[in-house]
């Protein structure tokens, strides 16, 4: 068991990403409401609240107990709190006819998850390996590298990571385990991929590649997007903040789906092109990969119209 007294909820401080474009893409006025399925520590939702005036109109959702902990005192002011993971908890409010007019979904990991070295998340933070971001699931990123065969591991370092060297990495990784810590498994990829840095370090793609296949985080994404039409009422807005071209292939190809399904498209697009966290957000360097991308539902008018004038 992982203790946090390090870190404490309440005491994490964390600068939610294109907190300003993703406002001006939702547009929120007072008395909407707003389904944000990734809550984190409230950044976002905070803001949003401010603006739509009253929390009770706010349904948060996180899967991360540490993210649930900090999202109390919007529960305390009337917001409903899920603590769930994304696609389950879309699945059973769009199962039980629930629409919203903003739904957010900002994906990967929070500041605070990074910063926690308890957390594993990062190698910049000795700790466990661990990177759950469900505390209840029984399995880690440990599990994982010292259980999982050679062939397995390069190929989710490969489809996950985009890691050139998968199979180097892997095989490294294989005849180094028993590994425990963030800091072993960033060294042996590192010495794998000696001479081979960029601006960014060499373990960089192959945490971020465990972390999806530990927490099926692109298995979530898809789930999830099949679901926004029905959980926006006509002319609600989604936003989707991606952090990485696997994500962000997987929003733009659905939003170019529904935006050119004729007669049967659902969505129509507000950002033709991403918005960019390198540009928008220049004073959060965690924006630097961050891409926003915004929809709107077509209202049933508008559809009817086009209908009559076909």
């Amino acid at each position: 068991m992982t203790s946090n007294k390090k870190t404490p909820p309440q005491q994490l401080q964390h600068r939610p990403v294109l907190l300003e474009k993703t406002i001006e893409v939702l547009a929120p006025a007072k008395g909407e409401t707003y389904l944000d399925l990734t809550a984190g520590y409230g950044g976002h939702a905070r803001a949003i609240i401010d603006k739509i005036g009253n929390a009770s109109l706010a349904t948060l959702v996180d899967r991360d107990v540490y993210a649930i902990s900090s999202l109390q005192p919007l529960g305390q002011l009337g917001a409903r709190i899920i603590h769930r993971d994304f696609a389950s908890a879309a699945t059973e409010l769009a199962e039980a006819g629930e629409t919203y007019d903003m739904i957010l979904v900002d994906l990967g990991v929070s500041s605070p998850q990074l910063d926690n070295g308890e957390r594993g998340f990062s190698f910049q933070h000795s700790g466990p390996l661990d990177m759950r971001m469900d505390q209840s699931q029984p399995t880690t990123v440990a599990d994982l590298v010292n259980t999982y065969p050679e062939e397995r591991l390069a190929q989710i370092i490969r489809e996950y990571g985009e890691e050139p060297k998968a199979r180097a990495v892997a095989k490294a990784i294989v005849l180094h385990r028993p590994l425990h810590t963030t800091d072993e498994l960033a060294e042996v990829v590192a010495k794998t991929l000696r001479g081979k840095w960029s601006k960014i370090h060499p373990a960089t793609r192959t945490f971020q590649a465990l972390r999806i296949a530990l927490n099926d985080e692109l298995g979530q994404l898809r789930d999830t997007l099949t679901l926004l039409p029905r959980l926006l009422k006509p002319g609600g807005r989604v936003a989707v903040i991606s952090f990485h071209s696997l994500e962000d292939r997987l929003v733009k190809q659905f939003f170019k789906e529904q935006a050119e399904s004729g007669f049967e498209a659902q969505l129509q697009l507000v950002t033709k092109k991403p918005i960019s966290g390198a540009t928008d957000d220049v004073h959060n360097p965690r924006a630097r990969s961050a891409k926003l991308r915004a929809a709107v539902k077509i209202k049933t008018n508008e559809r009817m119209s086009h209908a009559n004038s076909g």
